[in-house]
């Protein structure tokens, strides 16, 4: 499966991408952030799509859309939204849905990762 992760804000969100980046089995790993998320590492490799997070709810949906199209192989992703705000998270599930694809969220937790 793969994984679609956003890298924004929030303290310790980034640890958390990471951990779930590098415990979990996955096909592909897509990391959505701004600019200063180009900073992000990782033990694995991943896929960098850099989106303008201050833009409008709709309009953030639609560079998402965009920037997602063509790089999505299966019909369901794993999704960690641990980062991030509202508006962020709203565009980036709307993205993933008018795609369409399934929807399944992920999470690190003491227990490793698991589907919510």
């Amino acid at each position: 499966m793969e994984l679609i992760a956003l890298l924004s804000t929030g303290k310790g969100t980034w640890a958390q991408v990471a951990g779930l980046l590098n415990q979990g089995e996955w096909d592909k790993v897509i990391l959505v952030g701004d600019n200063f998320a180009k900073q992000f590492i990782s033990q694995k490799p991943f896929e960098f799509i850099e989106a303008d997070l201050s833009k409008s709810l709709k309009d953030l949906r639609e560079e998402f859309s965009q920037k997602l199209k063509g790089k999505i192989q299966g019909t369901e992703v794993a999704l960690s939204i641990a980062s991030g705000s509202g508006k962020e998270h709203m565009a980036l599930i709307s993205s993933l849905l008018n795609m369409p694809v399934g929807v399944r969220f992920a999470a690190l937790t003491k227990d490793g990762v698991i589907d919510l």
